[in-house]
């Protein structure tokens, strides 16, 4: 008969062993939500992407956590946290080793959706590890130290893009990963105890498959409506499926009795605000750097390590305020702080987006760092004032659409901030599509290599102020949704926490028990 486990059983000296490899784990899938951005223009030379494919390179891998993160989540409360975790481990440290050696674009994306399906299985049972292994203060500070963990990924990402890439190549921002995942492996399979739930719960194949379909029909048009046209039977065909998809899901969890999301939940305004606020940090905050770093190695020609430091006002700033004031910020309203720091994001977006062609990267700093405060202040709150509104037995669900709302507002915002960027180099370019797609897909030094020496000149300036006005306009879209985003929590969230009186309706509650 299995029997809860408890930290006293695990061996003297080693009880924080769980955590490291449960960290070790979060580390590296979140690096890989940022590391590649710095990389990208020299994977458009040496694999000849197209720019649609750059966007699917960061693209697929958040929408493979975020249309999955909630049903691997669901997957694991039946087979075993710990077990789905190690399988996650695996296919994220064999889909890096596929990413490194991918000869093409097509197998760079394909390697990097079996990526993030990887890096789902492991996000999604994190947090349950660490509330099955640790209890009373140390697991207080075992989710302080996963929660600085996930900051230091944020803050290490582009930083470690730029120098792997600036010293080596491209491709070791993938191979980094093998010692890292093996290790971790052999780790976690020693130390991390097994955990699920007892009642194994019956698995929402139904929804999870309707929301896959939906997040990935609308990713895929909202990427290809540049090419397309949002009238063209193609775009107007595939947002169809999206919607009859998400139609789908919304009658399969109002059916099923144990659903991957509550759709009860929405109708707490704390909780739809905090997922809200989820969707448009990713969106309004890190969405564009794919497009800031075309234009300062492309256009302004840093090197990808000068590239990475252009962004360290904001991962740097983001990582020192959420632990230098995240135990005092939870004493404020979220309604103020979350919004607030939403606020922040959109102007920071703001102050970047008057750029021109004489603009240098120093243009950016101020903006980067106005970012950098916004995500620090916000990030401390978001996951727990979700679970805060919600019964406590439904709290891993809201954690879950938290982290889901991240990542799809990371996929779609990229999707959509691509469309825009690569639109208006079109538009200040005038000449053919060719043209427009080169440049946005950072080919600028190929293109003035071919082009006739007599008018070089004359096109270096006309890209310098076509990608400058892309980008500029990328990032005002990118500042409306944080202050749209930051009017909208403060307009909901004003009641962060559950009322006593209302019933919770029945969930799956992490227990732990032994293998």
């Amino acid at each position: 008969m299995s029997r809860p486990d408890t930290p006293e059983a695990t061996p003297p000296g080693s009880r924080w062993l769980p955590l490291v490899a449960v960290c070790l784990g979060t580390f590296m899938l979140l690096v890989d939500v940022t590391i590649v951005n710095v990389a990208l223009p020299d994977m458009a030379i040496d694999l000849e992407a197209s720019f649609s494919g750059l966007q699917w390179v960061v693209d697929v891998y958040a929408l493979a956590l975020a249309a999955l993160l909630l049903l691997v989540g669901s997957i694991s409360d039946t087979v075993g946290r710990r077990r789905t975790y190690l399988v996650g481990l695996a296919v994220f440290t064999v889909a890096s080793l596929a990413c490194g050696v991918a000869p093409s674009e097509g197998a760079l994306i394909a390697a990097r959706a079996v990526q993030g399906v990887g890096a789902a299985a492991m996000f999604a049972t994190t947090v349950a590890l660490l509330h099955a292994s640790y209890d009373g203060r140390d697991r207080g500070v075992a989710f302080g130290v996963w929660g600085a963990t996930a900051g230091a990924a944020a803050a290490a990402g582009p930083i470690a893009g730029g120098l792997l890439t600036g010293g080596l190549s491209w491709r070791w921002i993938f191979f980094v990963n093998l010692p890292l995942g093996i290790a971790t492996i052999l780790l976690a399979r020693r130390v991390v105890r097994e955990s699920r739930n007892p009642q194994r719960p019956r698995i929402d194949w139904a929804g999870g498959g309707a929301f896959t379909v939906a997040a990935g029909a609308l990713t895929y048009a909202l990427v290809r409506v540049h090419d397309e046209g949002w009238t063209s039977a193609a775009t107007l065909g595939i947002l169809a499926l999206a919607a009859v998809a998400l139609g789908a899901f919304v009658v399969i969890e109002r059916r099923t009795p144990q659903p991957l999301l509550d759709l009860g939940l929405l109708r707490r305004p704390a909780f739809t605000g905090m997922v809200l606020s989820a969707v448009a940090l990713s969106a309004a905050a890190f969405a564009s750097l794919v497009y800031s770093s075309i234009w300062l190695q492309t256009v302004l020609g840093l090197s990808p390590i000068e590239a990475g430091l252009v962004t360290l006002p904001l991962s740097g700033l983001a990582f020192v305020v959420a632990g230098a004031s995240g135990r005092h910020l939870h004493r404020l309203s979220p309604r103020w702080v979350v919004g607030g720091g939403l606020a922040l994001i959109g102007l920071g977006d703001l102050v970047m987006a008057g750029l021109d062609a004489g603009s240098s990267w120093a243009r950016l700093l101020p903006g980067m760092a106005l970012i950098g405060l916004g995500v620090g202040l916000i990030n401390p709150l978001l996951v727990s004032t979700a679970m805060a509104s919600v019964p406590p037995q439904q709290g891993g669900m809201a954690a879950g659409a938290v982290n889901t709302g991240r990542q799809l507002g990371l996929a779609v915002g990229i999707a959509i901030l691509g469309s825009v960027f690569s639109s208006r180099i079109g538009d200040e370019l005038a000449g053919p599509d060719a043209l427009a797609h080169g440049v946005a897909s950072g080919g600028t030094q190929r293109i003035l290599d071919a082009a006739p020496s007599g008018g070089r000149a004359q096109l270096d300036d006309a890209i310098h102020a076509a990608v400058a006005s892309g980008l500029g306009t990328t990032l005002l879209v990118a500042g409306l949704v944080g202050v749209l985003g930051g009017a909208l929590v403060v307009a909901l969230v004003r009641r962060p926490r559950a009322h006593a009186d209302e019933a919770p309706a029945p969930a799956r509650e992490p227990v732990a028990v032994a293998d």
